[in-house]
């Protein structure tokens, strides 16, 4: 117990002095903030010419045109302007996800509260003074789209030819205080309307899952003797704004202010209000000990907070700041990640909660902040991956549901375009999927050939790529196999993606094996013949459902299976992406997905050489081979045993991004802040501590002898390894339960 104890102080002093978290200098804009959050809502918070501000996101927040809106922007003025003073300080605690301001005599904590939906600003000031809280919005008239990469933003990616528009908030002072919230029209054709009309799904438009119709989201801002003040108007980089002021109405100490969020889908307005009053309670009288730690959602938010930061850690130790680096931004994405852990929606991978102007991302961007690249509502399934595998070894399987719920949801409309298009059963899910479970209008292109397949999108990247669902299902296993979580919620999902596959390529060759033809491998081999991602996940999938759920049917579809192809380049054996391939079409390295995701070549396993031989000889392997973005090199490195690229890949990942924020990484190939950059890099130094082959755990199997690191890790089978290392050595280690010890293999150990 003391030594955990010790290792879970060591960890937050290191987070709270290495790490930097301390700004003694206000922000020059929104690109230098500070992300805050907790539940599903994350605040940007910075403070620019002696005001606080901060952006306010929350999960599911999706539109007629399924841009994902933010819900505004709250500007805190405190009399005499005294944060700048001189004395200025703004701080990240991780320890119990809050954001602290001061400076002048005057304090200003902000945290969101993990278990419900509200946001709390408290001031304390040594002095009485006024303050005032204005809510901005810059939805305040409807708006039409003329600019094609404003599009981007929403699934219709590109201008159409009739208008695109964002229509306005309803925003209003009720009793002294300011209420808003966006309400989706029923009036007029909206993107999930346009998009089952333009894929030929109009038939079964009824029986389809809309998580468009009426959705609601916004909140209310209310303060225990706050009074509703003027209304402001204004510019914050590029969007023209509006404001509703709440004001202190007389000199205070101490004031706090709450900030409810709801989203719902509801037949009325009405009928959201009371959701969204439901969750607010009336504010109470406000002091030092009842506005912070004494109050019981505070307490229980803390809890949480410490609790997670417990389940897991990486801290790394070297005289090379660069290296100390990597363990540093380590957690501080990980905390990012955490400020979604219980949304109903996944953490986007194109910025999570944390978009920001899009100006300070790519000065030729002058949109409003509800930008960002490839949209909303969009779930790239390649780019979301990254974001979740890593929360397997973090400790983090709670973290895994919304995503895996993303798929439950649309699982009835994948099946129906199966049913629709091609007459046969399993569920087709496609790569640029929207959360209503068909494919991205734009992608699958309305002006398509007339005699084009109706299921295949009609796009030189995307055309029969739909195997990128298997890498969740693998995570489903996964999530039974590390916390030892009920399958059977999850079984019908597997089977359909599976069931799919049988369906849809029922043809063999003389061996009995399956023809998949025409497959994708990945965005960059098209129209293969016997894909390499196709086969490896489904002898992956099929081998482990054997185990844990058997039934004669995997059997069947595993001795249907092609092998994996193999090649040669310069006289060395190589996994290839396919038996053959038209094109070559992104820079995506699909011949190495044996190696990761699906762990068929790997560290102490049959083959390493043919894997560790693709990486090195294969002309198109060794040209991709880079960091930035969703690339996973280091990952492909460390799974191979490849220290010094592990090394130098990992560091290169994890360096500082553009932004003050050092994981504020992007926009990469996608948009700021890069969830699948920070993600990728996390499963790489993970891979490089810790690997499993279903019960074998391999320790530090692409660690540098010269890092020392502490850490905790999850392994599979409800197990955690802590372990100490320095100097190369392993000087301490923890295993629980402690007869998982016996499989544990690492250097020095004699195995």
């Amino acid at each position: 117990m003391l030594y955990r104890l010790l290792l879970s102080c060591l960890l937050i002093a290191c987070l709270k002095t290495d790490a930097q978290l301390v700004w003694n200098t206000q922000s020059q804009h929104a690109g230098e903030s500070m992300p805050c959050g907790g539940g599903d809502i994350g605040l940007n918070v910075w403070v620019e010419k002696g005001d606080l501000l901060f952006y306010l996101s929350r999960s599911g927040t999706f539109d007629e045109n399924n841009a994902m809106l933010k819900l505004g922007r709250v500007r805190i003025r405190v009399e005499g302007r005294p944060f700048d003073k001189g004395d200025f300080t703004q701080e990240l605690h991780l320890q119990d996800g809050s954001v602290i301001v001061s400076g002048g005599g005057v304090r200003i904590v902000l945290w969101v509260d993990v278990f419900h939906p509200v946001v709390h600003v408290s001031m304390e000031s040594k002095t009485a003074v006024r303050m005032s809280a204005v809510y901005e919005s810059w939805r305040y008239e409807d708006h039409v789209i003329t600019d094609a990469v404003e599009c981007r933003a929403n699934s219709y990616k590109v201008l159409q030819p009739f208008p695109v528009t964002t229509y306005k908030d309803t925003v209003s002072f009720v009793e002294n205080r300011v209420q808003f919230y966006h309400r989706n029209r029923d009036d007029k054709e909206d993107i999930f309307d346009y998009t089952v009309r333009m894929e030929g799904m109009s038939a079964v438009k009824d029986q389809l899952y809309n998580p468009i119709r009426h959705n609601t989201f916004g909140g209310i801002m209310q303060g225990k003797g706050m009074v509703a003040g003027d209304r402001t108007a204004g510019q914050y980089a590029d969007t023209k704004y509006r404001g509703w002021e709440l004001r202190t109405s007389r000199p205070v100490k101490s004031q706090e202010i709450t900030i409810g969020l709801h989203v719902a889908q509801t037949n009325t307005s009405k009928e959201w209000e009371e959701g969204l009053r439901a969750l607010i309670k009336e504010p109470g009288p406000v002091s030092v000990e009842t506005s912070m730690e004494s109050s019981l959602e505070r307490r229980r938010s803390i809890k949480w907070w410490k609790q997670f930061w417990t389940r897991s850690y990486i801290h790394i130790d070297s005289k090379d700041a660069a290296v100390r680096t990597i363990g540093r931004n380590y957690e501080l994405f990980r905390y990012q990640l955490a400020c979604n852990a219980y949304g109903e929606w996944p953490t986007k991978f194109n910025g999570g909660l944390f978009t920001f102007d899009p100006c300070y991302v790519d000065s030729s961007k002058h949109f409003s902040p509800d930008f960002r690249a490839w949209g909303g509502g969009t779930m790239t399934a390649q780019n979301q991956r990254l974001v979740y595998f890593p929360m397997l070894k973090n400790g983090d399987g709670d973290m895994l549901k919304a995503q895996f719920d993303f798929y439950l949801r649309i699982l009835h409309n994948a099946s129906l375009r199966s049913r629709v298009y091609w007459n046969h059963g399993g569920a087709c899910f496609t790569e640029q999927i929207e959360n209503f479970g068909l494919p991205n209008v734009t992608e699958y292109h309305p002006k398509r050939p007339a005699g084009t397949d109706p299921g295949v999108e009609y796009n030189k990247w995307l055309e029969y790529e739909w195997e990128t669902v298997f890498e969740f299902c693998l995570m489903m296993l996964d999530e039974q196999r590390y916390d030892g979580v009920n399958l059977q919620k999850y079984l019908p999902f597997i089977d359909s993606c599976l069931s799919f596959y049988d369906a849809h390529y029922h043809k063999f060759d003389a061996q009995g094996h399956y023809i998949f033809y025409p497959t994708s491998a990945a965005e960059t081999y098209k129209l293969t013949y016997n894909s390499t991602t196709v086969i490896a996940a489904m002898q992956t999938i099929l081998q482990r459902l054997i185990l844990v759920a058997p039934d004669p049917k995997w059997d069947t579809m595993l001795a249907h299976l092609p092998p994996i192809p193999l090649g040669e380049y310069e006289g060395h054996t190589t996994i290839l992406p396919a038996e053959k391939w038209d094109r070559i079409q992104n820079r995506e390295t699909p011949q190495l997905y044996p190696v990761f995701p699906w762990g068929i070549y790997g560290i102490g396993k049959h083959g390493l050489d043919t894997a560790i031989n693709t990486y090195k000889y294969d002309p198109q392997a060794v040209a991709q081979w880079d960091y930035t973005g969703w690339k996973q090199y280091s990952i492909f490195a460390a799974r191979l045993g490849l220290t010094a690229d592990a090394a130098k890949l990992s560091g290169w990942k994890f360096k500082d991004g553009p932004h003050r924020f050092s994981t504020f990484w992007g926009p990469g190939f996608d948009w700021t802040p890069d969830h699948n950059w920070g993600g990728s890099a996390m499963i790489g130094v993970q891979e490089m501590l810790l690997q499993t082959d279903d019960r074998k755990i391999y320790l530090l199997p692409a660690w540098p002898g010269e890092w020392d690191v502490s850490f905790k890790l999850h392994a599979p089978y409800k197990t955690t390894v802590e372990a100490v290392v320095k100097g190369g050595k392993v000087v301490s280690l923890k295993v629980n339960p402690k007869e998982r010890e016996k499989d544990v293999i690492y250097p020095g150990r004699g195995d």
